[in-house]
């Protein structure tokens, strides 16, 4: 039996190769973020509790949506706000994205979250993206946060009781094998915020998880 330690890829190839290889699903000839961005049963309940949110505020809010993927989710988005800055890892899908959306009030930018300076914004989406990365990912992600007035996370998580935050390699695979899941505020992590809202729990079929949705108002 070998001995030898899965060396991780860098976060980037790992993405880049996802959609290469169409691993989430789709078609060859273009980009596509897999279930949980195309699923109307998941789309359309995410959609309505963020537009909900983000129709409070007498002035539209700068959002800033942190791995936007395909942007099936920002394109029905991106009318409620001042200014929509989309970011991905993946260049060639910013490219993308780009070309097929680019707008006025849209910006779109390849920056790697975990370790580039983030835009200016008064809210961040942070959508199925940190279950797919590593913890030393995660914290950097996390000490951003703070930059921001709000945060509207979303993770694939188990159902009942689990052990948060195992670690594991960025890429395509999530925590949910170890019986785990992101929870910002339980150590490692032990983000501080002012106020903690659910906002949407959506259980997936044959005890395959929960997608939860939460605001998070910052300090």
């Amino acid at each position: 039996m070998s001995n030898r330690i899965k060396k991780p890829w860098p976060t980037k190839d790992a993405m880049e190769q996802i959609y290469e290889l169409n691993l989430w699903g789709g078609f060859h000839t273009d980009f596509y973020s897999g279930d949980g961005s195309h699923n109307p049963n998941l789309v359309e309940p995410y959609i309505k509790a963020v537009r909900d949110f983000l129709t409070t505020f007498a002035k539209p809010l700068v959002v800033c949506d942190l791995g936007c993927g395909d942007f099936n989710i920002g394109r029905q988005l991106f009318g409620l706000t001042k200014r929509y800055i989309a970011i991905d890892i993946v260049e060639s899908l910013i490219k993308r994205n780009r070309n097929k959306f680019g707008g006025e009030n849209i910006e779109f930018h390849c920056l790697d979250i975990a370790t580039d300076n983030m835009p200016s914004a008064d809210c961040i989406l942070l959508r199925q993206v940190l279950q797919h990365l590593s913890n030393n990912e995660v914290e950097s992600v996390v000490r951003k946060l703070p930059n921001y007035n709000y945060v509207i996370l979303t993770e694939h998580l188990p159902e009942g009781n689990f052990q948060p935050n195992k670690d594991i390699i960025s890429g395509q695979g999530i925590r949910l094998k170890k019986n785990s899941g992101i929870d910002l505020l339980a150590p490692p992590f032990n983000l501080k915020v002012k106020e903690t809202i659910p906002l949407l729990s959506i259980p997936l079929d044959e005890n395959k998880g929960v997608i939860v949705t939460t605001l998070f108002q910052m300090y």
